[in-house]
């Protein structure tokens, strides 16, 4: 679906996740769409991400508008039908619940697997089949804004003017002042995760480990203030793990290291000795420190003229227990470029951006939540209660949050929803 043109002239910062998925629904809904990145060029970096079907059903509709970018990314991603989640006892190894893999309609796929790989069809999807212009290497000075417009300035002087700028350039974005008006720094959330993925050369070799890389596995400990969550994907070739576990680094300019793999087996003395024998065959130069960002809601996500609006990562991060922040980056890209055409432009932006707003927030405050309860439900399992009823410790699948469109959403609401803050407007005047 590609509409006939708004007029609306939109400028993207940043080319992840939420990026692309801003351009793309942008393009989708009629608007003149451009994409500035600080990145030099396209990296296959990372490890798992994972979108559930929520995310899956806005995948679908992009390409073809029938599945052909979920087609590209399916094979990428791990299929643990007739596997299953496989919930284990953090000292002893045994499973306490196996959580059958979900099935989900054909037109909202629950798609995990490597960041990088999937970001690249996506990108390649962005720059060579929808044409929409990407500008890479351009790091931005400043954001702004008057009542015509907003724009960027990037690093070398040059002043880009646009009807709106979407800052989905992460956590660090430089947008975060121009819409609070004031340094909004990032705290450490009191936990860090060990993170590798590697081929599964040296696990193939092990007969203790070589059973995992037979199909594609999924498997989790769990015990007191830590989880390690291990899979092999791509029908077993590849071979990631992560460990969550508390920190109390001060979060400063960075917060993501080379991983010491001494300081994982430490942290694991005491578990299943299957844990050691995974992580003796991680690859040193693969293992990733990386600490978890943490930050309060913030009390708005538009700028005071309503030209510049914060998206993903640089609005709400996400703890990777929600298994949700990449899901919600590409919800807002839907709701804001729905709410961009149902606006109008010109004058019409701001209330787009601030109608955007009321549809999404308190839907993404809640589902940052499950991060929080989720890792908390790990950390401080009540083994007498679970040895009763396993389904205490399976991983959350809330309905209410994979059911979700947030296209067919943001038709239905829009109008009551702007109406209603035009209400509050006329009344605060």
């Amino acid at each position: 679906m590609a509409t006939d043109g708004t007029g609306v002239k939109v400028i993207v910062v940043g080319a992840g996740f939420g990026g692309l998925a801003s351009a793309i629904e942008c393009h989708r809904q009629g608007h003149s769409v451009t994409i500035y990145e600080a990145f030099p060029e396209l990296k296959i970096l990372g490890d798992i991400i994972s979108f559930g079907p929520n995310a899956g059903r806005i995948f679908y509709r992009w390409g073809d508008g029938n599945g052909s970018i979920v087609n590209r990314m399916r094979p990428l991603s791990i299929d643990t039908r007739g596997y299953g989640f496989n919930i284990r006892k953090f000292d002893t190894g045994e499973i306490i619940v196996n959580q059958p893999a979900a099935e989900y309609p054909t037109d909202a796929p629950a798609l995990n697997g490597h960041r990088g790989e999937l970001h690249e069809i996506v990108f390649n999807h962005v720059k060579d089949e929808l044409k929409i212009p990407i500008h890479l290497g351009k790091r931005i000075d400043e954001y702004f804004e008057d009542e015509e417009g907003s724009g960027i300035i990037l690093d070398c002087g040059t002043k880009v003017r646009a009807d709106v700028v979407i800052a989905a350039d992460g956590v660090k974005s430089r947008a975060r002042q121009a819409v609070l008006g004031y340094e909004d720094k990032p705290k450490s959330s009191g936990y860090a995760v060990w993170r590798s993925w590697f081929p599964n050369t040296d696990m193939v070799a092990d007969p203790e480990t070589a059973a995992f890389c037979a199909r594609d596995t999924f498997n989790g400990w769990i015990g007191p203030n830590k989880h390690f969550l291990f899979s092999t994907i791509k029908g077993g070739q590849d071979v990631c793990w992560v460990l969550t576990h508390p920190d109390t680094h001060d979060i400063d300019e960075s917060w993501s290291f080379p991983g010491n793999l001494d300081e994982v087996r430490e942290a694991l003395e005491g578990w299943d000795p299957l844990c050691a024998r995974i992580i003796s065959k991680t690859p040193q130069d693969r293992v990733v420190d990386w600490k978890l960002v943490y930050r309060d809601p913030l009390p708005t996500w538009v700028s005071p003229r309503g030209r510049i609006l914060l998206l993903g990562d640089s609005a709400h991060p996400f703890l990777p227990t929600s298994a949700q922040g990449a899901a919600q980056a590409l919800e807002d890209a839907v709701t804001i470029a729905v709410c961009l055409r149902k606006a109008g432009g010109g004058g019409g932006v701001p209330r787009a951006l601030r109608t955007h707003e009321r549809i999404r927030y308190d839907r993404v405050c809640k589902i940052q939540k499950t991060g929080e309860s989720t890792r908390d439900m790990w950390h401080k399992t009540d083994w007498d209660a679970v040895r009763k009823d396993p389904k205490l410790i399976e991983f959350p699948r809330p309905e209410w949050i994979f059911s979700h469109d947030a296209e067919k959403h943001a038709e239905q609401v829009f109008d009551e929803v702007a109406q209603s803050l035009d209400a509050d407007k006329a009344r605060d005047e």
